[in-house]
């Protein structure tokens, strides 16, 4: 992973030791919560390895926003940055490998990575494809039929399907797991 990340944003090797000696590898189960509703952000997760799921609880029901997979970042950037309680709950659905960086020593590097272009492109690009993913999935809700919503996430994101419990992408897409069974049925009885 440290080799990947040091080719992806092709930083000087002082540069790359500075930032990799920040980095701190946590190995967990499925179903470990890297941060709760509510808390303050610390942390910037790399992910080798598992995904994660990031949700919020509205009135005793969890609503999935996004699913991340390898190779992908995760946090609550605004709890992060601002250091205000997170709306968000970040929780692992299978074992994972994650690599993670706290705000503490992101700040103190910062400074020295401020000249590597493609790690601020990359810090840049992840924030407008999380925006860009929340403005589609809110969009969905307004235009689309939950049946709708299920085939594009099967065109889209299959690994989603693949990977992903049912009750999980049910809640992802707002339908119940029952409603999300009749969709699925339904698919396949319009199969020639």
């Amino acid at each position: 992973m440290l080799e990947q990340l040091k080719r992806k944003f092709r930083m000087s090797d002082s540069q790359f030791a500075g930032f990799s000696g920040c980095l701190k590898k946590l190995e967990v189960p499925a179903k470990t919560t890297l941060l709760k509703e509510g808390e303050i952000a610390k942390k910037i997760f790399f992910i080798e390895k598992g995904c994660i799921r990031v949700w919020f609880n509205n009135d005793g029901k969890d609503l999935t926003t996004q699913f991340f997979f390898e190779n992908e970042t995760v946090a609550s950037i605004e709890s992060l940055k601002k250091q205000v309680p997170s709306l968000l709950n970040i929780e692992t659905i299978e074992p994972c490998v994650l690599w993670y960086i706290s705000k503490q020593d992101l700040e103190k590097i910062l400074p020295e990575l401020e000249n590597v272009s493609e790690l601020r492109d990359e810090f840049i690009n992840n924030l407008f494809d999380r925006m860009f993913h929340y403005m589609n999935h809110f969009f969905s809700f307004l235009r689309d039929s939950p049946l709708k919503r299920y085939q594009t996430l099967l065109q889209e994101k299959p690994m989603i399907i693949q990977r992903v419990p049912q009750h999980y992408i049910a809640s992802y897409l707002g339908v119940s797991s029952v409603h999300l069974s009749r969709i699925k049925s339904q698919l396949i009885r319009k199969k020639p």
